[in-house]
Order: C-alpha cells, then sequence, then structure tokens
C-alpha cells in the first residue's frame, strides 16, 4: 500500500503546472524585510528559490524551485505573491508570458472568416492579449520571454489547427488589422480634429468598409459631424470609434467592448453595423460585457477563465448559446473542468418570493411623488406621478438624452421643478453618479473609514457587501490609481453604506466585466430587500436591468428635446412597452432564464411581435 501512495502523489506532481505572480505594483523590497525570501524554506537549504538584490524593483520566484508550500503569500506584508497550480497539459499549450512571474496566457481563440467571434471573460483574463496577439500586433513567445522563438517554431507549435492557417496569413498575406480599442475616452488623445474630416480621411471608398452616409445615420452622428473630437461625450465617443473601424477597408475587424456608454437601442444598432461588415474573406472578433449583445453580435464564442492578472485559459469554440451558459454555468464538459465554485443564474421568481414574504411580514411603507416637469435648456422632461414601496428596485428605461439622470436628481432633491411649489417628500438619499472623477488623495481604506466608518466595520455590511464586492485586495491602493472597474465597486460600497431611505444609482454596470455585472446585481438586490429601503436605478444592461427590476419606469419621447417619465409599472408590462417601441424581442433561456435577443426578423421574433409579447417570460 505505501509504494501506491507514492505512486498517487508522483503522479499529481506530472499532473500539476506551478505559476508564482509577484504584482511589480504592490511588491516593494525596500518597504518591508523580505520575509519571503527570509521564510521560504527551499532558500533556508541554499538554494535560490526567491531573490531579492539591493537592486531588485521587485522579488524574484524560480518557478522550477518552487515547491508551492505558500509561505511566501502568507507572510508577505503587500500581499504582492501568488502561488498557483494549474493542469500541467496547459505547459504545452503556452501562448504567451509577459516576464518572469507575470501574466500567461494559454491558447488562442480560433476566428473563422465570413463569421464574429465573440470572447467572453472576466477582466485581466487575456482578452485583450490574444486580440493583439491575432491582430499580428504582437508576437507570441510560447512562455519563452527570455529567448522568444521565431515565426517558423510558433507556426509548427500550432500545427495542424486552424490558427496556423490563420497566422500563416497573417505573415504572408500582410492582412490589415484594425482594432476599436476598450478605452474610447483615450481616444481623443491619438485622434486630432473634426469628426466629419476624419471619417472623410479614412473612408475606404465603395470597395472598403461599410457605406459612409449609412455610418452617419445608423450610429446618429449628425449632429456632430462639426464638433471636434476632444468635445464628444462617451456615447458619442464610442459611437464615432466604431465608425470609424467601420468605415475603413481591412481583413480583420476587432471591437473591444463596442456597447460602453451606449444605450439598448444604440448597442443594437452597433451590432447590426458591426454585423453589416461580414464578408467570405473578412474576420471579425469581438470582445462584449453585456451578455444580450454579445449573443446578439456572434456567430460563435470562446470562453476565457483562469485567474484574473495571472493566467488565462482560452476554450474551444462553441455556439453562441452553449458557449454564453458554460461562462455562466463556470463548467466546461469538453475539458471536464470547473472554474468557478458558482453558477450564475437569472432566475428572479426566487427573489421575488422573498421580496413579498418580507412585504407580508412587515409593515411597508408607500412613498408617492407628484407629476411634475423639469425643463434644461432646450429639454424638457414630464413626469408622471406615481408610487414606490420599501425593499422594491425600480429601473428607469429609456435611451440616452431622455431625462433619466434628471429625474433621479429631481427625487434627490438636487434641482427643482418647474413648478417650485409642488413640494416633493423628502427622502435622505444615497446617490451614486454615471460619471465618477475620484479627488481623494488617500487609500481606499482612507475613504471608506471617512465616508461609512459604521456600515464599512459592521459585519453584516461586511458579509453582505464588502467581500462580495470584492474590496479587501483595493484597501491599500490609493484611489486615484483605480481602474474604472475597481473605481466603480468602490463607489457602489460607497453608496449602499451611506444610510438612506432611497439609493439612486446611475448605470452600476459601466466598466465591470460579465462575471462582477452578475455578483454586483446580486449584492444590490439583496441589500435593499434586507435594508428594507427603495431604490431606483438607471441601467442599459438589459440583463443586469431585468434581474434587477421590480416595476420599471419607461421613458418616451424624442432624446434631448422632450420625454415622458412613466409611472412605475410592472416588469413584464412596462418591458413590453419599451422594447415595442425599439422594435426587439426577447425569449428566456431554458437554461439559465437569462433574456436573449431574437435575430431581426427571425422566426422567433416574427411570432412574439404578431403575439405582443415582445418580453417573452415562457411558460
Amino acid at each position: 500500500m505505501p509504494p501506491k501512495k507514492k505512486q498517487d502523489k508522483d503522479d499529481d506532481n506530472e499532473r500539476l503546472d506551478r505559476i508564482a505572480i509577484v504584482e511589480a505594483e504592490r511588491c516593494r523590497p525596500k518597504k518591508c524585510k523580505q520575509e519571503c525570501k527570509k521564510q521560504c524554506p527551499v532558500v533556508k537549504i541554499g538554494k535560490h528559490c526567491i531573490e531579492v538584490t539591493e537592486k531588485s524593483k521587485i522579488a524574484n520566484i524560480d518557478e522550477l524551485l518552487c515547491i508551492g508550500c505558500g509561505i511566501c503569500v502568507k507572510k508577505c506584508p503587500f500581499e504582492a505573491i501568488q502561488i498557483i497550480n494549474l493542469p500541467k497539459n496547459l505547459e504545452k499549450e503556452t501562448t504567451h508570458r509577459y516576464g518572469p512571474n507575470t501574466f500567461k496566457l494559454h491558447r488562442l481563440p480560433t476566428p473563422k472568416s465570413g463569421q464574429v467571434l465573440g470572447l467572453v471573460g472576466t477582466n485581466g483574463i487575456g482578452k485583450s492579449t490574444a486580440l493583439k496577439i491575432l491582430a499580428g500586433k504582437l508576437k507570441p513567445n510560447l512562455g519563452k520571454f527570455a529567448n522568444p522563438p521565431d515565426w517558423s517554431d510558433i507556426l509548427l507549435h500550432f500545427r495542424g489547427s486552424e490558427l496556423q492557417n490563420y497566422l500563416t496569413r497573417i505573415l504572408e498575406d500582410n492582412l490589415k488589422a484594425l482594432i476599436k480599442p476598450q478605452y474610447v475616452d483615450h481616444v481623443p488623445k491619438a485622434v486630432k480634429g473634426m469628426v466629419g474630416t476624419i471619417l472623410e480621411d479614412k473612408d475606404g471608398g465603395p470597395d472598403g468598409g461599410a457605406d459612409r452616409e449609412y455610418l452617419i445615420d445608423i450610429l446618429e452622428l449628425t449632429h456632430v459631424m462639426d464638433r471636434d473630437v476632444a468635445k464628444l461625450s462617451g456615447g458619442e465617443l464610442q459611437r464615432f470609434a466604431i465608425a470609424i473601424v467601420a468605415v475603413q477597408d481591412a481583413d480583420i475587424y476587432m471591437f473591444d467592448e463596442p456597447s460602453s456608454y451606449l444605450d439598448v437601442k444604440q448597442r443594437l444598432k452597433a451590432s447590426r453595423v458591426i454585423r453589416s461588415l461580414l464578408a467570405i474573406n473578412k474576420y471579425i472578433i469581438v470582445v462584449e460585457h453585456d451578455l444580450s449583445v454579445l449573443d446578439y453580435l456572434s456567430d460563435f464564442i470562446c470562453c476565457l477563465y483562469g485567474k484574473p492578472g495571472a493566467y488565462g485559459v482560452v476554450t474551444m469554440p462553441f455556439g453562441v448559446r452553449e458557449g454564453i451558459n458554460i461562462f455562466l454555468a463556470g463548467f466546461v464538459p469538453t475539458e471536464n473542468l470547473r472554474f468557478r465554485p458558482e453558477e450564475l443564474t437569472f432566475k428572479v421568481s426566487e427573489n421575488e418570493d422573498e421580496r413579498l414574504a418580507h412585504v407580508n411580514d412587515e409593515a411597508f411603507s408607500m412613498y408617492e411623488y407628484p407629476s411634475m416637469v423639469k425643463t434644461q435648456g432646450g429639454f424638457t422632461l414630464s413626469v408622471d406621478g406615481g408610487s414606490f414601496t420599501d425593499s422594491e428596485i425600480v429601473v428607469l428605461l429609456g435611451e440616452n438624452g431622455t431625462g433619466k439622470t434628471t429625474f433621479i436628481r429631481l427625487i434627490a432633491g438636487l434641482i427643482k421643478p418647474d413648478d417650485e411649489t409642488i413640494e416633493l417628500p423628502e427622502f435622505n438619499v444615497s446617490y451614486k453618479p454615471q460619471k465618477i472623477a475620484p479627488k481623494f488623495e488617500k487609500t481606499v481604506r482612507d475613504l471608506l473609514m471617512m465616508k461609512i466608518r459604521d456600515a464599512f466595520l459592521h459585519p453584516q455590511f461586511i458579509s453582505d457587501v464588502v467581500k462580495p464586492m470584492n474590496i479587501d485586495p483595493l484597501l491599500d491602493q490609493y484611489v486615484k490609481n483605480l481602474s474604472g472597474g475597481e473605481l466603480q465597486r468602490v463607489a457602489l460600497t460607497l453608496c449602499m453604506g451611506t444610510p438612506a431611505d432611497i439609493y439612486l444609482i446611475d448605470e452600476p454596470s459601466a466598466y465591470l466585466d460579465s462575471e462582477q455585472r452578475v455578483w454586483t446585481s446580486k449584492v444590490i438586490k439583496r441589500f435593499i430587500l434586507h435594508a428594507k429601503k427603495a431604490a431606483f436605478i438607471v441601467e442599459h444592461d438589459f440583463i443586469m436591468a431585468t434581474y434587477l427590476a421590480d416595476k420599471v419606469i419607461v421613458y418616451t419621447g424624442q432624446p434631448a428635446v422632450n420625454a415622458t417619465a412613466t409611472k412605475p409599472q410592472g416588469l413584464v408590462t412596462g418591458l413590453n412597452q419599451f422594447l415595442k417601441a425599439l422594435e426587439i424581442t426577447f425569449r428566456r433561456d431554458p437554461t439559465n432564464y437569462r433574456p436573449r435577443i431574437n435575430k431581426m426578423e427571425s422566426v422567433k421574433d416574427r411570432e412574439q411581435k404578431q403575439a405582443g409579447d415582445f418580453y417573452y417570460v415562457g411558460e
């Protein structure tokens, strides 16, 4: 029996590949006592497993000598080290590594000409790295960063796969690739001049990309043609960036998060623009966190899983429905591998049953607000009077420019209606604005202790909000150094930690990846229910909006001219009204209940429009 145990252990060692990650931003050898090196058992027996010299900017860990004890991880005062065991077979499939103790990408997505490839995965998992390689802007080193291989070795590595043909074409045919960047707010730094002039200069002509006049019309750029790029808003920048890529002639089109800043209608128009670029000899790759848009856009899906900032693995291609469901389930059946302990589902009936049980058990308050009108410049918003209760989330649905943020500011008492004699009920309000501009000079911990000390130290708030929002790793970082997604999570935590009667949250999904959006929805839903407070939420991610909403307010009218906000109404009734105006139909996936957009003029689309079921709940 003992030899068998030894054999099992040897098999485990054969099966596992160990990687060490040292975060350069956190590792500060000159500010610590180098506990990682002092406590490492391998260093103690005289081997150079961890090296930190006087000139070292960060610690260097030898992955071959590392035994995976994890002592360095526990002893590091700055939490800069991760030791991760990977399945051994992944080592042979390493595509790229940036350097020692840094991020590692395994495998590559496989594009197919004449089809749209969708990529789905959390932030920091390698999607942008994969795009750079597939665009020919980054040469894959197969993990050999010290001695990079030449192209003949790289093509040999991918022999027998479609990627070999694709990479050969990039090399020999000199394929032109265009990337619509993830962060469109950086576009004004790279592109200077008037919108119309730039589009005209980039126009690929009749044999190039999409027709320029068609793009200007469908992407609603007519009113900004004479405007400087530096003066465009976030949504205008996004539509401009999509138009710039689509108007050019290229062999490979890549769109990194094309739906950010856009409302539901604009997201679908952008999707139609992207699909209009399809041709037999063209490749289109899209990275998108709005799963309903990704579903609508793609012909097939590659999921990426792993540990953000440490390693990423690309799955084989799947059909659209199957690929998104695999991502949500956290289980890859073809590899018999679970990459997330919990499945992500969108079944709202359980939450609704719990909410109604709370309503029946407790004495709940009903709040009312009057009909009112607010004029700002050339825009007029008419609000129909309505009511809401405790533990209720009201989602505001409408196009950009129809006054959703204005309504929130009216309810918050930040602005007055035109008729100042109208008395609004006085509410204590906690407001998370759409745009977050950090001015705080200290750390996240200092900010939370200063603003929401009582909540931040309360065990219930820690377990319900702080832990699931993954705030702990950010506590010692400076607020000004946070990324967009990190800022969003901190802002939402601040909002929920502020005592209030009503929580007003403007676009909670902005900058968050697909997984974070699901967790954030669950955190907000649970918090509002248990705190017995009301919430008004503006949200353009349709899956997130339908999961959150107990009731909806629909905005109708002409953006930036005049609009009307209906009173809060039931989810199905309100969604039917909203989707009818957009001429879109949704059905629910039978596996995880996520809303799926029907393809335009498909059999399902025509059937639902004829029956008047624009939002089909099912049996």
